[in-house]
Protein backbone atom coordinates (compact mmCIF):
# COMPACT_ATOMS: atom_id res chain seq x y z
CA UNK A 1 0.00 0.00 0.00
CA UNK A 2 1.16 3.52 -0.78
CA UNK A 3 0.13 6.36 1.53
CA UNK A 4 -0.98 9.51 -0.25
CA UNK A 5 -2.97 12.50 1.02
CA UNK A 6 -6.20 11.08 2.49
CA UNK A 7 -5.87 7.56 1.06
CA UNK A 8 -3.82 4.40 0.83
CA UNK A 9 -3.39 3.09 -2.72
CA UNK A 10 -3.22 -0.64 -3.38
CA UNK A 11 -0.80 -1.48 -6.19
CA UNK A 12 1.39 -4.16 -7.69
CA UNK A 13 4.37 -4.13 -10.04
CA UNK A 14 5.24 -7.16 -12.15
CA UNK A 15 8.19 -7.65 -14.49
CA UNK A 16 11.92 -7.09 -14.68
CA UNK A 17 13.27 -4.00 -12.92
CA UNK A 18 15.47 -3.24 -15.92
CA UNK A 19 12.48 -2.89 -18.26
CA UNK A 20 10.56 0.36 -18.86
CA UNK A 21 7.32 0.81 -16.91
CA UNK A 22 3.77 0.72 -18.27
CA UNK A 23 1.02 1.95 -15.92
CA UNK A 24 -2.49 0.47 -16.27
CA UNK A 25 -5.29 2.72 -14.97
CA UNK A 26 -9.01 1.98 -14.56
CA UNK A 27 -12.44 3.58 -14.81
CA UNK A 28 -14.95 5.03 -12.34
CA UNK A 29 -16.30 2.50 -9.77
CA UNK A 30 -13.98 -0.16 -11.21
CA UNK A 31 -10.56 -1.51 -10.18
CA UNK A 32 -7.39 -2.93 -11.65
CA UNK A 33 -8.59 -6.55 -11.56
CA UNK A 34 -12.01 -5.74 -12.99
CA UNK A 35 -10.58 -3.97 -16.03
CA UNK A 36 -8.87 -7.22 -16.94
CA UNK A 37 -12.24 -9.03 -16.98
CA UNK A 38 -13.80 -6.20 -19.02
CA UNK A 39 -11.12 -6.36 -21.70
CA UNK A 40 -9.76 -2.92 -20.81
CA UNK A 41 -6.45 -4.05 -19.34
CA UNK A 42 -4.32 -3.61 -22.45
CA UNK A 43 -1.07 -5.00 -21.06
CA UNK A 44 -1.49 -8.47 -22.61
CA UNK A 45 0.41 -7.63 -25.77
CA UNK A 46 3.36 -5.93 -24.10
CA UNK A 47 6.82 -7.47 -24.29
CA UNK A 48 9.86 -6.26 -22.39
CA UNK A 49 7.90 -3.98 -20.05
CA UNK A 50 7.15 -4.18 -16.37
CA UNK A 51 3.58 -3.27 -15.44
CA UNK A 52 2.20 -1.18 -12.57
CA UNK A 53 -1.47 -1.72 -11.73
CA UNK A 54 -3.16 0.20 -8.95
CA UNK A 55 -6.60 0.99 -7.57
CA UNK A 56 -7.49 4.68 -7.48
CA UNK A 57 -8.46 6.13 -4.12
CA UNK A 58 -11.78 4.82 -2.85
CA UNK A 59 -11.79 1.98 -5.43
CA UNK A 60 -10.99 -1.70 -5.14
CA UNK A 61 -8.55 -2.37 -2.31
CA UNK A 62 -7.53 1.28 -1.89
CA UNK A 63 -8.93 3.42 0.91
CA UNK A 64 -10.55 6.84 0.66
CA UNK A 65 -12.60 9.48 2.42
CA UNK A 66 -16.19 10.58 1.96
CA UNK A 67 -15.00 13.89 0.50
CA UNK A 68 -16.14 14.62 -3.09
CA UNK A 69 -13.14 16.84 -3.83
CA UNK A 70 -10.86 13.84 -3.25
CA UNK A 71 -12.15 12.30 -6.48
CA UNK A 72 -11.54 15.15 -8.89
CA UNK A 73 -9.42 14.08 -11.85
CA UNK A 74 -6.79 16.64 -10.83
CA UNK A 75 -6.48 14.93 -7.42
CA UNK A 76 -6.28 11.47 -9.01
CA UNK A 77 -3.50 12.82 -11.24
CA UNK A 78 -1.56 13.99 -8.20
CA UNK A 79 -2.01 10.52 -6.67
CA UNK A 80 -0.56 8.93 -9.81
CA UNK A 81 2.45 11.24 -9.84
CA UNK A 82 3.11 10.62 -6.15
CA UNK A 83 2.89 6.85 -6.69
CA UNK A 84 5.32 7.10 -9.60
CA UNK A 85 7.76 9.06 -7.43
CA UNK A 86 7.72 6.14 -4.99
CA UNK A 87 7.69 3.22 -7.44
CA UNK A 88 9.67 4.59 -10.38
CA UNK A 89 11.55 7.70 -9.23
CA UNK A 90 12.93 9.69 -12.14
CA UNK A 91 11.66 7.26 -14.78
CA UNK A 92 9.70 8.21 -17.85
CA UNK A 93 6.71 5.87 -18.11
CA UNK A 94 3.98 4.77 -20.51
CA UNK A 95 0.36 4.73 -19.37
CA UNK A 96 -2.93 3.30 -20.57
CA UNK A 97 -6.47 2.90 -19.32
CA UNK A 98 -10.13 3.80 -19.75
CA UNK A 99 -12.50 6.63 -18.86
CA UNK A 100 -11.57 8.08 -15.46
CA UNK A 101 -8.15 6.51 -15.94
CA UNK A 102 -7.78 8.24 -19.30
CA UNK A 103 -8.69 11.58 -17.73
CA UNK A 104 -6.20 10.92 -14.92
CA UNK A 105 -3.45 10.36 -17.49
CA UNK A 106 -4.23 13.63 -19.28
CA UNK A 107 -4.24 15.66 -16.07
CA UNK A 108 -1.03 14.04 -14.81
CA UNK A 109 0.77 14.58 -18.11
CA UNK A 110 -0.20 18.25 -18.11
CA UNK A 111 1.12 18.60 -14.54
CA UNK A 112 4.44 16.89 -15.37
CA UNK A 113 4.87 16.04 -19.07
CA UNK A 114 8.48 14.94 -18.60
CA UNK A 115 7.30 11.85 -16.68
CA UNK A 116 5.43 10.34 -19.63
CA UNK A 117 6.75 8.70 -22.81
CA UNK A 118 3.27 7.96 -24.18
CA UNK A 119 -0.40 7.96 -23.21
CA UNK A 120 -2.96 5.38 -24.40
CA UNK A 121 -6.41 6.82 -23.73
CA UNK A 122 -9.18 4.23 -23.83
CA UNK A 123 -12.81 5.37 -24.18
CA UNK A 124 -12.27 8.97 -23.01
CA UNK A 125 -15.23 10.18 -20.93
CA UNK A 126 -17.58 13.06 -21.53
CA UNK A 127 -15.74 16.38 -21.50
CA UNK A 128 -16.41 20.05 -22.11
CA UNK A 129 -19.70 20.43 -24.04
CA UNK A 130 -20.96 16.90 -23.24
CA UNK A 131 -20.02 16.94 -19.55
CA UNK A 132 -23.10 18.73 -18.21
CA UNK A 133 -25.59 15.95 -18.96
CA UNK A 134 -23.27 13.36 -17.40
CA UNK A 135 -22.80 15.62 -14.37
CA UNK A 136 -26.55 15.62 -13.75
CA UNK A 137 -26.62 11.82 -14.02
CA UNK A 138 -23.86 11.48 -11.41
CA UNK A 139 -25.74 13.73 -8.98
CA UNK A 140 -28.97 11.78 -9.42
CA UNK A 141 -27.06 8.54 -8.90
CA UNK A 142 -25.46 9.83 -5.70
CA UNK A 143 -28.89 10.68 -4.30
CA UNK A 144 -30.23 7.28 -5.38
CA UNK A 145 -27.48 5.47 -3.46
CA UNK A 146 -28.08 7.57 -0.35
CA UNK A 147 -31.86 7.12 -0.45
CA UNK A 148 -32.26 3.56 -1.74
CA UNK A 149 -28.88 1.89 -1.42
CA UNK A 150 -26.28 0.53 -3.80
CA UNK A 151 -28.68 -2.15 -5.09
CA UNK A 152 -30.88 0.49 -6.69
CA UNK A 153 -27.83 1.94 -8.40
CA UNK A 154 -26.91 -1.49 -9.78
CA UNK A 155 -30.45 -2.09 -11.07
CA UNK A 156 -30.43 1.26 -12.84
CA UNK A 157 -27.17 0.32 -14.57
CA UNK A 158 -28.56 -3.02 -15.67
CA UNK A 159 -31.20 -1.22 -17.73
CA UNK A 160 -28.51 0.41 -19.91
CA UNK A 161 -27.42 -1.55 -22.95
CA UNK A 162 -23.63 -1.99 -23.26
CA UNK A 163 -21.73 -0.67 -26.28
CA UNK A 164 -21.62 -3.14 -29.21
CA UNK A 165 -17.89 -3.69 -28.64
CA UNK A 166 -18.71 -5.22 -25.22
CA UNK A 167 -21.42 -7.56 -26.50
CA UNK A 168 -19.47 -10.70 -25.60
CA UNK A 169 -18.10 -9.47 -22.25
CA UNK A 170 -19.59 -10.25 -18.81
CA UNK A 171 -21.65 -7.36 -17.47
CA UNK A 172 -20.10 -6.18 -14.20
CA UNK A 173 -22.51 -3.65 -12.72
CA UNK A 174 -21.72 -3.86 -8.99
CA UNK A 175 -19.32 -1.01 -8.13
CA UNK A 176 -15.95 -2.00 -6.66
CA UNK A 177 -16.41 0.71 -4.04
CA UNK A 178 -18.23 0.81 -0.71
CA UNK A 179 -21.75 2.15 -0.30
CA UNK A 180 -20.33 4.64 2.18
CA UNK A 181 -17.94 6.17 -0.35
CA UNK A 182 -19.95 5.81 -3.57
CA UNK A 183 -22.03 9.02 -3.21
CA UNK A 184 -18.88 11.10 -2.65
CA UNK A 185 -17.11 9.42 -5.56
CA UNK A 186 -20.06 10.18 -7.84
CA UNK A 187 -20.29 13.78 -6.64
CA UNK A 188 -16.57 14.18 -7.22
CA UNK A 189 -17.06 12.91 -10.77
CA UNK A 190 -19.83 15.49 -11.23
CA UNK A 191 -17.47 18.29 -10.19
CA UNK A 192 -14.59 17.49 -12.53
CA UNK A 193 -13.74 17.97 -16.21
CA UNK A 194 -10.74 17.88 -18.49
CA UNK A 195 -8.50 20.96 -18.59
CA UNK A 196 -9.59 23.56 -21.19
CA UNK A 197 -9.06 22.53 -24.83
CA UNK A 198 -6.43 25.22 -25.38
CA UNK A 199 -4.39 23.82 -22.48
CA UNK A 200 -4.78 20.23 -23.63
CA UNK A 201 -3.58 21.27 -27.09
CA UNK A 202 -0.23 22.25 -25.55
CA UNK A 203 0.45 18.64 -24.50
CA UNK A 204 3.32 17.18 -26.51
CA UNK A 205 3.39 13.62 -25.14
CA UNK A 206 2.60 11.09 -27.94
CA UNK A 207 -1.04 10.10 -27.70
CA UNK A 208 -3.08 7.09 -28.75
CA UNK A 209 -6.87 7.26 -28.49
CA UNK A 210 -9.03 4.13 -28.58
CA UNK A 211 -12.80 4.68 -28.51
CA UNK A 212 -15.94 2.64 -29.11
CA UNK A 213 -19.37 3.50 -30.49
CA UNK A 214 -22.82 3.92 -28.87
CA UNK A 215 -21.81 4.89 -25.33
CA UNK A 216 -23.28 8.11 -23.97
CA UNK A 217 -20.83 8.21 -21.06
CA UNK A 218 -17.86 7.80 -23.42
CA UNK A 219 -18.91 9.48 -26.66
CA UNK A 220 -16.83 9.21 -29.81
CA UNK A 221 -17.04 13.00 -29.98
CA UNK A 222 -14.62 13.33 -27.04
CA UNK A 223 -12.11 11.03 -28.71
CA UNK A 224 -12.42 12.89 -32.00
CA UNK A 225 -11.96 16.29 -30.34
CA UNK A 226 -8.87 15.12 -28.43
CA UNK A 227 -7.46 13.78 -31.69
CA UNK A 228 -8.20 17.05 -33.48
CA UNK A 229 -6.52 19.11 -30.75
CA UNK A 230 -3.39 16.98 -30.40
CA UNK A 231 -0.95 17.15 -33.29
CA UNK A 232 0.86 13.92 -32.34
CA UNK A 233 -2.06 11.55 -31.82
CA UNK A 234 -3.69 8.59 -33.50
CA UNK A 235 -7.33 7.48 -33.23
CA UNK A 236 -9.01 4.09 -33.61
CA UNK A 237 -12.70 3.36 -33.07
CA UNK A 238 -14.07 -0.10 -32.18
CA UNK A 239 -17.54 -1.14 -33.31
CA UNK A 240 -17.42 -4.89 -32.56
CA UNK A 241 -15.92 -7.27 -29.98
CA UNK A 242 -13.40 -8.27 -32.63
CA UNK A 243 -12.28 -4.65 -32.90
CA UNK A 244 -11.96 -4.44 -29.11
CA UNK A 245 -9.82 -7.59 -29.06
CA UNK A 246 -7.17 -5.77 -31.13
CA UNK A 247 -6.58 -3.07 -28.51
CA UNK A 248 -3.78 -4.81 -26.57
CA UNK A 249 -1.88 -5.32 -29.82
CA UNK A 250 -2.46 -1.72 -30.89
CA UNK A 251 -1.22 -0.44 -27.53
CA UNK A 252 1.84 -2.72 -27.64
CA UNK A 253 2.80 -1.43 -31.10
CA UNK A 254 2.26 2.17 -30.06
CA UNK A 255 4.34 2.06 -26.88
CA UNK A 256 7.09 0.12 -28.64
CA UNK A 257 7.40 2.94 -31.17
CA UNK A 258 7.85 5.41 -28.31
CA UNK A 259 10.01 3.23 -26.12
CA UNK A 260 13.08 4.98 -24.75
Amino acid sequence: MFQTAGAKLAYEVVGDEADPLFVQTHGLTSSAWREHRAGLDVTGGLGGFRVLRYDSRGHGSSTGRAVPEDYLWSQLAEDLLALLDAVAPGEQVHTGGPSMGAATQICAALLDPTRFASLSLLVPPTAWSTRRAQTDQYLRSAELVENEGIGAFVRMGEAILPPPALADRPRERVPVVSQELLPSILRGASMTDLPPPEKFAQLEVPLQILAWTNDRAHPVSTAEELHRLHRNSQLSIAETPEDLATWPTQVARFVERHRR
